[in-house]
C-alpha cells in the first residue's frame, strides 16, 4: 500500500460523521473471541435503563472495543497491509465507533432510585420551608441558639 493510500484510510476513520449511516457489525472478533456485537448493542439499547449488574458488562465491552479499535488503527498506520485489508479495517473501525457511540449514549442506570432520591430531597426542602414559614426551628438550630 502506498503512503498516500494509508493517509486516505486514516482520514476516513477520523472524519467527523464517519459513523453516519454506518452499520454496527453483526459479529466482531475482539482479542480472539467472536462477539455478536449488533445483538449485544441492540439488547442493551432496547431497555430503558441498564441494570447495575449489566452496567459492569457494558463498561467492560466498551473497554474491549476501544482496545480493539486502537489495535486495528495501528495496523493501518504501521502494518504491511494491502489496500483491500486496509479498507476492511476502516469499515470495521467505523462499525466499532458506531457501537461505542450507541453504548456511550445509554441512559441512567436506575431511574427508580434516582426518582426516590429526588422525591426525598423535595420532601426535605418542603419540610424546611414549612418550618421556617411557621416560625419553627429544627432541633439542631434550637440547640445552637442556646
Amino acid at each position: 500500500m502506498q503512503e498516500y493510500e494509508r493517509k486516505q484510510l486514516l482520514e476516513r476513520v477520523e472524519r467527523e460523521g464517519a459513523t453516519v449511516g454506518a452499520d454496527i457489525p453483526e459479529t466482531i472478533t475482539v482479542q480472539g473471541e467472536a462477539i455478536d456485537l449488533r445483538t449485544f448493542v441492540f439488547e442493551i439499547k432496547r431497555r430503558e435503563t441498564v441494570p447495575a449488574g449489566e452496567r459492569e458488562r457494558v463498561e467492560q465491552a466498551k473497554k474491549n472495543l476501544r482496545r480493539e479499535r486502537l489495535e486495528r488503527l495501528e495496523r493501518i498506520e504501521e502494518g504491511e497491509i494491502s489496500r483491500e485489508t486496509g479498507e476492511e479495517l476502516v469499515q470495521s473501525i467505523i462499525g466499532i465507533d458506531r457501537a461505542l457511540n450507541a453504548l456511550e449514549n445509554l441512559g441512567p442506570t436506575d431511574l427508580e432510585r434516582e426518582q426516590k432520591v429526588q422525591q426525598a430531597q423535595d420532601r426535605k426542602r418542603w419540610m424546611s420551608f414549612l418550618k421556617k414559614a411557621l416560625g419553627q426551628e429544627d432541633d439542631a438550630s434550637a440547640r445552637r441558639g442556646r
